[in-house]
């Protein structure tokens, strides 16, 4: 989540900046008494001066005061990102030339401490206060239903009234997950996620937004973690809350795919302490992964190099501690009956790519996993 926030910062920066020409990513590991991994983004944009560089990660600040009123914007997201990066063991620098262009170098550590991702203040999910949701909603009907629901499933909730005294208690109690209303006269509740995001306290709190109105795009795109519309279905609110138990051990994914693109995106939707995700590029790299451990749930690609899912569904039903694993396939094929029978005895479900969304498939895999294995049986073909 915190490198998340770091290349959305710089990325969204550099595009901010650069009228014409082009904003890049690269991204390299370095061996230098340590491994670390370097993620470089470059423009084309205006540059900076010397003088301006020294001053850029104060919070606040922009290169000049004709800058902010050009591009607008208060300066914070650098100096959020530069502390985001410290927090994780690394650093970030700049190299400019105005006229030119800006280099922001990210540089974290290949294998990140224990005490680094769990530091006090870090705000992570590691809180005193274990299942502790805060509930923020100016409607008092609206907030003592969620509050009610919440306890009903054994959270303990604090609510607040409004925007501001929510980011009070946001601080003070580092909950496990927020509840947001957006439409709130104080402070809105987009308002209030771009504070919680900006906040390196804060900014892993997993926040699901709530209103009346479905703006889900713009929520996942400014960082909430989910999304509900009024009147509350109390079923959807539990399975999103309930993702961030403390106690509950993540869920070990082994992705499957041999389009590294395809791949970078499912771990994006994965993303998080909730998840562990393990990558295969084919066949016969999927079996060696599940020689080194047994996953929760494996999303499997067909069409692949060297040995293809059909091969990896009939190996999985050869070996006895692998039959009951759960298999999703998701796959751009059509498939015939043929082919649905040769993946019937060891697939739970085939989702069509491009043709779902990605909450559908964070669903589908809670769903499966929650199953005992007796029950995992039959294919179901979702488009």
């Amino acid at each position: 989540m915190r490198l998340r926030q770091i290349l959305l910062n710089l990325l969204s920066n550099a595009c901010k900046f650069t009228k014409q020409g082009e904003v890049t990513l690269h991204v390299k590991k370095v061996v230098n008494g340590r491994n670390w991994i370097e993620f470089a983004v470059a423009d084309t944009g205006i540059g900076m001066t010397p003088v301006q560089q020294a001053k850029l990660f104060e919070e606040f600040t922009q290169a000049d005061s004709s800058t902010a009123r050009q591009y607008g914007g208060t300066g914070l997201g650098l100096a959020i990102t530069r502390k985001l990066a410290r927090m994780m063991g690394g650093d970030v620098t700049v190299t400019s030339e105005p006229g030119k262009g800006s280099v922001f170098t990210v540089r974290l550590p290949g294998s990140a401490d224990s005490k680094t991702r769990s530091s006090p203040g870090s705000g992570g999910r590691h809180s005193p206060n274990a299942d502790c949701v805060l509930v923020i909603d100016d409607d008092a009907t609206a907030r003592e239903l969620i509050a009610d629901h919440l306890k009903a499933e054994g959270f303990s909730v604090v609510t607040a009234a409004g925007g501001v005294e929510g980011l009070k208690l946001a601080k003070e109690l580092r909950p496990t997950a927020i509840t947001l209303d957006v439409m709130m006269p104080d402070l809105d509740g987009w308002s209030v996620l771009a504070a919680l995001r900006q906040d390196p306290e804060l900014a892993d709190i997993p926040v699901i937004m709530v209103t009346i109105v479905d703006e889900h795009r713009r929520g996942i795109a400014l960082g909430a973690a989910g999304y509900l519309t009024k009147p509350i279905d109390r079923e959807r609110l539990h399975r999103l809350v309930a993702r961030y138990r403390a106690a509950a051990p993540p869920t070990r994914v082994l992705l499957v795919e041999d389009d590294a693109l395809q791949r970078e995106r499912m771990r994006e939707w994965l993303e998080g302490p909730q998840w562990t995700v393990r990558e295969a590029a084919n066949g016969r790299e999927a079996l060696d992964r599940l020689q080194q451990g047994k996953p929760d749930v494996i999303l499997l690609d067909l069409m692949m190099p060297e040995m293809d899912g059909f091969a990896v569904v009939a190996a999985l039903q050869k070996k006895a501690d692998w039959r009951d694993i759960p298999v999703i396939v998701i796959t751009s094929l059509d498939l015939d009956a043929k082919d649905r029978e040769r993946l019937n005895a060891g697939v739970q479900l085939v989702l069509v790519k491009e043709r779902f969304r990605p909450a559908e498939l964070v669903e589908r895999i809670r769903r499966l996993v929650q199953k005992k294995p007796e029950v995992l049986s039959g294919m179901e073909a979702a488009s």
